[in-house]
C-alpha cells in the first residue's frame, strides 16, 4: 500500500509557469515579484505594510532587533512552540521567559503571561498554534494594565510606551479573530512560507507591520528593507538603471531578503489561497471531526469558536488516555499502516538547548500533558477524499 505522506507542497502548472517566467526574465533576486507579493499580503491581512524575508525566523529576529531588544531584556514566549520562537530571543542576547499553555487549544495561558511580566519585559511573542489565534483581547488588556512596569531602553520603545506584541504567525495566514485577519491584531505578525506551510515559497517568511501612531509603517518598512540586505541603502532593484549604482551601508545589517524566484511560487499559490486552498483544508478538518469525534479514544482539536477561526494548518489530535510512551508506540503502528503523522511540538524545556539554560519541564505541566498525547494528522491541498478516509480508518483501528 502506498504511504500517505504528511505534508508535501502543492506545486501545479501555474506555479511552474510563473517561476519559469521569472527565470527567463533575467531578474531572479529581490525585485518586482517580491514587491507584488508583499502588496498582496498587505491587502489580504488588512495591515499597514508587509516585507518579505528569507524565513519567519529571520523576520522575528529582525523585528526584535529593530525594537532594540538585547541583553537584560525579557521576551515572554509559550513553552509549547517550535524552537525558533525562543531562539530569536537568545540570538538578540535577551532572555526567553516561558509560560505554560491553556489545555484547550495549546495557545499561551493569558494569566500565566500576566504573572510573568516584569520591569524587564520588552515584548510578548504569542504563537497562533496550528493556525488558531491566541486571545489577543486578553493579551492587550494585560499589556495596558502593565504600562506602569514598562521601562523603555531606547527612543522606539519610549514612543511605543508599552510592551510590544509581536506574533509568531508562522501557521496562521488566513486565520480570523473577531472577523478580521489575525495578523491585524498585533504590532507585527511574522508568517512562514516553509515547504510544509499552507502557502509556500520553498523557504521564506514575511513581517506584517501594524505599529500604532506615532510610528510610520512605511518608514519601518524602509528600515527593515535596509537591515535585511546588509544595511545597504539601495537594494539591487533600486541600483538598476543609469548611474544608479552608488550606495552606502548605513548599518551592520543582515542577509535575509526574499528573491523573486521564490516570491513567484507564493504569488501563484496566493491566487488560489482563499478560494481553493483554505476551503480544501477546512474540508479535511471537518472530515476528520466527523470520523474521530465520536471515538472515545481520541480528543479532536479546538480550531473554531465564536471569536476565532484557524487557518487550518495543523490538525492536533490527542489521545484521551496514555502518555508519551504509548503515543510513540502508536505512531510507529500508524506509520506501519501506511500513514505519515507528526508531533507538534516537543516543548522547549525538553530540548537540550533550553534544559541546559535552566528551564524545567515540570514548571509547564499543561504543555507536557498536551505534548505527550498529541499526534498531528496529514492536512494538505492535494490530500484526496479517499486518503482522508484511509487516515481515519487507520486512526480508528490502530
Amino acid at each position: 500500500m502506498k504511504q500517505i505522506p504528511f505534508s508535501p507542497p502543492h506545486i501545479d502548472d501555474d506555479i511552474i509557469a510563473l517561476v519559469g517566467e521569472v527565470l527567463r526574465s533575467g531578474w531572479i533576486t529581490t525585485g518586482p515579484k517580491t514587491k507584488e507579493f508583499e502588496n498582496q499580503l498587505t491587502n489580504f491581512s488588512k495591515v499597514k505594510r508587509t516585507i518579505c524575508v528569507s524565513s519567519a525566523t529571520a523576520g522575528m529576529e529582525l523585528m526584535l532587533r529593530w525594537l532594540g531588544i538585547g541583553p537584560g531584556d525579557e521576551v515572554i514566549v509559550p513553552a509549547y512552540t517550535y524552537c525558533a520562537t525562543a531562539n530569536v530571543v537568545v540570538h538578540c542576547g535577551a532572555k526567553p521567559v516561558m509560560v505554560d499553555i491553556n489545555p484547550l487549544d495549546a495557545c499561551m495561558d493569558i494569566q500565566a503571561v500576566a504573572a510573568a511580566i516584569s520591569e524587564h519585559t520588552k515584548a510578548i511573542m504569542p504563537v497562533d498554534l496550528g493556525g488558531l489565534p491566541v486571545d489577543y483581547a486578553g493579551l492587550k488588556q494585560i499589556i495596558n494594565a502593565s504600562k506602569h512596569l514598562f521601562m523603555p531602553a531606547n527612543e522606539r520603545q519610549e514612543a511605543l510606551g508599552r510592551i510590544a506584541l509581536i506574533t509568531d504567525a508562522a501557521h496562521s495566514l488566513g486565520a480570523q479573530y473577531h472577523g478580521r485577519a489575525a495578523a491585524s491584531q498585533s504590532d507585527a505578525a511574522v508568517y512562514s512560507f516553509h515547504a510544509v506551510k499552507n502557502l509556500t515559497t520553498a523557504e521564506g517568511g514575511a513581517i506584517s507591520l501594524n505599529w500604532p501612531e506615532p510610528f510610520d509603517n512605511d518608514e519601518i518598512y524602509k528600515t527593515l528593507n535596509t537591515l535585511s540586505l546588509h544595511g545597504q541603502s539601495k537594494d539591487a532593484l533600486a541600483k538598476f538603471g543609469k548611474n544608479a549604482w552608488e550606495y552606502d551601508v548605513i548599518d551592520a545589517g543582515y542577509k535575509c531578503n526574499m528573491p523573486d524566484v521564490l516570491a513567484a511560487i507564493g504569488l501563484a499559490q496566493f491566487q488560489k489561497y482563499a478560494s481553493h486552498i483554505l476551503p480544501r483544508r477546512r474540508q479535511i478538518f471537518e472530515a476528520y471531526d466527523r470520523h474521530l469525534q465520536p471515538a472515545p479514544q481520541w480528543q479532536t482539536p479546538h480550531y473554531r469558536d465564536e471569536e476565532r477561526e484557524t487557518s487550518y494548518h495543523l490538525y492536533l489530535l490527542r489521545m484521551n488516555a496514555g502518555g508519551e510512551k504509548e503515543r510513540n508506540a502508536l505512531i510507529q503502528r500508524i506509520f506501519e499502516a501506511g500513514v505519515a503523522v507528526n508531533v507538534h511540538y516537543k516543548p522547549l524545556p525538553l530540548l537540550s538547548a533550553y534544559r541546559q539554560r535552566g528551564y524545567r519541564m515540570e514548571n509547564y505541566p499543561n504543555a507536557f500533558r498536551f505534548y505527550e498525547r498529541e499526534i498531528t494528522l496529514p492536512v494538505y491541498y492535494d490530500l484526496s477524499d479517499e486518503q482522508v478516509e484511509r487516515v481515519c480508518e487507520v486512526m480508528l483501528k490502530v
